[in-house]
């Protein structure tokens, strides 16, 4: 999708943070944009924020549930006719350790993060599909995605979970037109991330901070304009880029992990039917996949590369 203008955007968790980011770089394209969030706070800011722009619509629901999430979908429509570009962003910290015995906040975490990235893709994707005008979604997983945050093994899950939700949407809609990409921010402006300036109603001593909480800090001090965030996504929705990265200090960690799962494969050459058989597919995968590749739509497309599966075979 090179040209955005008259395209309309639904994003989730819309209206703060890297979401209200992405609608204000929507809406700088030419684009209409829903903003969907269940926050009537941050709605109601972002309202005063928009006043006045007929290109943006507003929409309070709750991603994690489905009954609430369609007549929403049935709403934006009613508003703008289609959806072209979806963005799945709403998302929720927390959720505890790994090994902690309760259940409840990690629920919590794996029905907004992971839930509503999969209720809005198997609602709005088939919209998008039975338009046949092309078309992208963005799924924000997170850094956390990609190197793990320690004790925090619900958000992390869930985030590695989106980024692998991802990919195989990916390769299913690659064939239709669809592109799909994934965005991994760091340390950015939200309320997730905030210095304890920002946080008035709080006590805090800095002074008697421990250095791994002052570095927090200043990462947030320093950390991405959501704005930017949003262009970055732009940027990746016109070349039909998958991966989106903004926050650069992860890169030598990244390397990192990658050389030490490089070292981990066994040295022995594999049998000739294995070998052949993911040649074929990686290069198949490498043909429909490649960066700044325009995906164009096949006529009968098949994202199963002409398998056949067994339905709910068991391991």
């Amino acid at each position: 999708m090179e040209d955005l203008t008259g395209k309309v955007a639904f994003i989730t968790g819309g209206a703060n943070g890297i979401g209200f980011g992405m609608a204000r770089a929507f809406l700088a394209e030419g684009m209409k944009v829903v903003i969907a969030d269940w926050s009537e706070h941050n709605l109601g800011k972002a309202k005063d924020t928009l006043r006045g722009n007929n290109a943006v619509y507003f929409l309070k629901t709750d991603v994690a549930d489905r009954e609430a999430l369609r007549p929403s979908i049935d709403e934006a429509l009613e508003a703008f006719g289609k959806i072209h570009v979806l963005c799945n962003n709403a998302g929720v910290n927390g959720g505890g350790t790994a090994d902690d015995p309760t259940f409840e906040d990690w629920d919590k975490v794996m029905s907004v993060n992971l839930g509503g990235v999969i209720n809005c893709t198997k609602m709005i994707v088939p919209i998008i599909k039975q338009q046949q005008e092309g078309g992208h979604v963005v799924c924000t997983s997170s850094m956390a995605g990609v190197v793990p945050l320690p004790g925090r093994a619900a958000y992390s899950a869930s985030k590695y979970a989106v980024r692998g939700y991802a990919e195989s949407l990916r390769m299913q809609l690659a064939p239709l037109g669809i592109g799909v990409s994934c965005l991994f921010p760091g340390a950015t402006r939200t309320g997730m991330l905030r210095p304890p300036e920002d946080e008035p109603e709080t006590d805090f001593r800095e002074k008697e901070a421990n250095e791994f909480q002052k570095a927090l800090w200043d990462a947030a001090r320093d950390a991405i304009d959501p704005l930017d965030s949003g262009r970055a996504v732009v940027d990746a929705i016109k070349e039909n880029r998958f991966y989106i990265f903004t926050n650069r200090e992860f890169l030598e960690e990244v390397k990192e992990r990658d050389r030490e799962m490089e070292a981990a494969f066994p040295e022995q050459d594999p049998p000739a039917g294995r070998l052949k058989f993911e040649t074929m597919r990686a290069q198949m995968a490498r043909d429909l996949l490649l960066p700044g590749n325009r995906p164009v739509a096949a006529e009968g497309g098949d994202a199963n590369f002409g398998l056949t599966f067994i339905p709910n075979a068991k391991e």
